[in-house]
């Protein structure tokens, strides 16, 4: 890739923000909010009057922290860059080791006595929320945790306000009185497969079965239609940003994971020379939380970790699920497991260093639906889905015990799971057509 040109796209993109006064506006915000929700009432005060920002102006709680973190973040693996090379000619699981940054992250290398260990799982209510004309198959949270996106196989995408959401589930609210779809987006003429939200801005894409990639603007409120649009040459199964956003991963029918410059829309394709049968096509793509690696599962039941920088695979799992699919594949968030769903019924916490099976949660029925297996916001939970049963499965994610057990309310098992990163909520879209959300009770 041309770093030079991604560079000069990065800074006039950035120009152009700082030219209409948008960046400092932003930015004067957060100062502002995290003063203000930090008890600073006099700092937060002082910046607002001098910048002429609203005291009360509305950021989600520590916005400005989070963003710091991941700038920090971006910041140490740009370090790593110069190394990564030479790094993954040498044994990839040294490579991939260094790739680990500290975190304050659970450490599920270490076996416990799971004997009375396991921890409960709160109580949660749960809500319908809307309907699409047709299977629901997809969703997605923003990385803030404020918007939460459906696709489906009516070809629409809907786009849910989470605060509106919350307000549904107050005691006092009235039924049909607040409506938490904010938008609706048609442009798909085939059933969507998966969804992504820029990690800095307003944008949402959305990867479907006719072979593009469609970008939504979420700001604008009469949009119902895709202001950019990618042409693949195959079915996209999957898309995801990097934590950048200056890059976009698409998995597809074919084996290798489709890399997009999103400044230029140029695709990149690796030149690892991996022998992939006739059945690797990617169910889903993942990057890590620093970019400084991906990971696809595929039909073909394997698990590859592709370095982030040089689009080399660096390490396949084969057989992760035996002879069956592996249908979904995301990583903990200090970027050292992979935490896998396959059709052979198992969810699987692989270490990335090593490659080898940490854990194993097993006691749900999975064999038909490309099934999701997801954690909670603070990792501490598994959850997952029944077939057989219809219920939603939870397992305390250190101790490997199946912890509750929940009927879905979905007529017919759900096909997707996905946590809020925020707080402990989550959606479930079914095959009903049906998306229901699933919040803690205090």
């Amino acid at each position: 890739m041309d770093n030079n040109n991604n560079n000069n796209n990065r800074s006039s993109s950035l120009d152009q923000n700082m030219n209409d006064g948008k960046l400092p506006r932003y930015l004067n915000s957060l100062i502002v909010a995290h003063l203000r929700q930090n008890h600073l009432t006099q700092a937060a005060s002082a910046v607002a009057s001098a910048t002429m920002t609203p005291l009360n102006v509305d950021v989600p709680p520590n916005r400005l922290t989070e963003l710091v973190s991941k700038g920090l973040a971006a910041e140490k693996f740009d370090v790593l860059k110069g190394t990564l090379s030479s790094l993954f000619g040498g044994d990839p699981g040294a490579s991939l080791s260094a790739l680990q940054p500290s975190t304050t992250a659970l450490d599920f290398s270490t076996v416990p006595d799971t004997k009375g260990l396991s921890k409960s799982f709160p109580k949660h209510e749960t809500r319908h929320l809307s309907e699409h004309k047709n299977i629901a198959r997809c969703a997605r949270f923003s990385p803030d945790g404020r918007f939460v996106a459906t696709g489906s196989a009516d070809t629409s995408i809907k786009l849910f306000e989470v605060s509106k959401i919350n307000q549904m589930l107050l005691p006092d609210a009235k039924d049909g009185s607040v409506r938490p779809v904010v938008r609706t987006f048609y442009d798909h003429i085939q059933p969507i497969n998966d969804l992504d939200f820029h990690p800095q801005g307003a944008i949402l894409v959305s990867g479907a079965k006719d072979q593009t990639i469609k970008f939504f603007d979420i700001s604008k409120t009469n949009a119902k239609r895709a202001y950019r649009v990618i042409q693949d040459t195959h079915n996209v199964r999957s898309v995801s940003f990097h934590p950048s956003g200056d890059f976009l991963l698409g998995g597809t029918d074919h084996a290798i994971p489709h890399l997009y410059d999103v400044n230029t829309f140029q695709c990149y394709l690796s030149a690892s020379n991996l022998e992939i049968g006739p059945n690797g096509a990617i169910n889903q793509v993942r990057y890590s939380a620093t970019g400084a690696m991906y990971v696809t599962a595929s039909k073909d039941g394997t698990l590859r970790l592709w370095d982030g920088v040089t689009a080399n695979c660096v390490r396949s799992i084969t057989g992760a699920h035996g002879t069956a699919e592996a249908t979904s594949a995301i990583f903990t968030k200090d970027q050292r497991f992979v935490l896998s769903c396959g059709k052979d019924s198992t969810i699987k916490l692989w270490d990335v260093g090593s490659g080898k099976l940490a854990k194993q949660y097993l006691g749900a029925i999975h064999t038909q639906l490309r099934c999701q297996a997801i954690f909670n916001e603070t990792e501490e939970f598994v959850l997952s889905i029944d077939e057989m049963t219809n219920e939603i499965a939870i397992w305390d994610a250190m101790t490997t015990e199946k912890v509750a057990k929940w009927p879905s309310n979905h007529a017919g098992a759900p096909r997707w799971l996905e946590h809020s990163p925020i707080e402990p909520a989550f959606i479930s879209c079914g095959t009903d057509r049906s998306i229901r959300f699933w919040k803690e009770t205090l």
